[in-house]
């Protein structure tokens, strides 16, 4: 039986203003454990500016490490969602990102298969998948680090339409980061597919949806950005522990929620469930 830990998708301190080594320090203070840190391509004024928590990969990735180090917190996975059905963005981003997160001590790289292109088939956006997810892997193996493929977009939305994603290259390297908002919004059991894609989970997304929500977007969408505080939702939290507690690996729990305050209730909640 593997162990579970807590952690904290920066997207916390999305509203904060402040910079990555603040929403580190915050998530630390906090009692978490594990950060999920987002990264970027390029550069952008507000994370620039220090206003906004996401890290560009032309920074030094020791810049992560050392807050981590400082903090007593270690990371979970890098957030670099890029889609999988656009190989002239994701297939460098993916690459880089893999490179950055062997650097900075990240074990996962998470992404999803992205909005589609608007004039190509079902087959076609699979092949052009399966491109970027095998350059991808031979990057990843190498260095010991997994691509968590997470339900997002229009193909992965399904049990069946993840596992042809998941099933399109065999690498070591690919494994299943679930989403329980998102399985749930797009209108699927969450702990149906969560028991069946274990023995590929390597990273968990704990997010909770609201009632209001769930009425208004479930079954319509394919995912949303950022949850409320876990135990505020529809999300049966002891449930989805009893599940991660047959998987005979570490599992991370990394919290998506809006605001510092729903990050604080979340692990509240989870802590002594777990």
């Amino acid at each position: 039986m593997g162990a579970i830990y807590l952690g904290v998708n920066m997207e916390f301190v999305r509203h904060e203003d402040k910079n990555f080594e603040w929403g580190v320090e915050k998530a630390a203070e906090l009692g978490y454990e594990y950060v999920e840190p987002m990264v970027h391509w390029g550069r952008e004024l507000l994370s620039e500016a220090g206003y906004f928590h996401s890290v560009s990969m032309l920074d030094d990735p020791y810049r992560l490490k050392r807050a981590c180090e400082k903090a007593g917190v270690k990371m979970s996975a890098l957030s670099a969602h890029s889609p999988l059905c656009k190989p002239e963005i994701s297939t460098e981003y993916l690459k880089q990102a893999i490179r950055f997160a062997a650097e900075c001590g990240a074990p996962v790289v998470n992404t999803d298969e992205g909005p589609k292109p608007q004039w190509t088939t079902v087959e076609e956006d699979h092949v052009l998948m399966r491109y970027v997810l095998k350059e991808a892997a031979m990057v990843a193996e190498p260095r010991g680090i997994k691509i968590g493929l997470e339900m997002h977009q229009q193909y992965s939305k399904t049990p069946k339409g993840l596992d042809r994603i998941y099933k399109l290259v065999d690498s070591p390297a690919i494994g299943i980061n679930f989403d329980t908002g998102n399985s749930y919004l797009g209108g699927q059991d969450p702990y149906l597919w969560l028991e069946n894609v274990k023995a590929d989970l390597i990273h968990l997304h704990a997010k909770d949806i609201t009632l209001a929500q769930s009425k208004d977007e479930r079954g319509k969408v394919t995912g949303t950005a950022v949850g409320c505080a876990c135990g505020e939702g529809v999300i049966d939290w002891k449930r989805v522990i009893a599940i991660c507690k047959t998987i005979p690996n570490e599992i991370v729990f990394s919290v998506e929620c809006g605001t510092v305050e729903q990050a604080e209730r979340s692990i509240k909640h989870l802590k002594p469930l777990i």
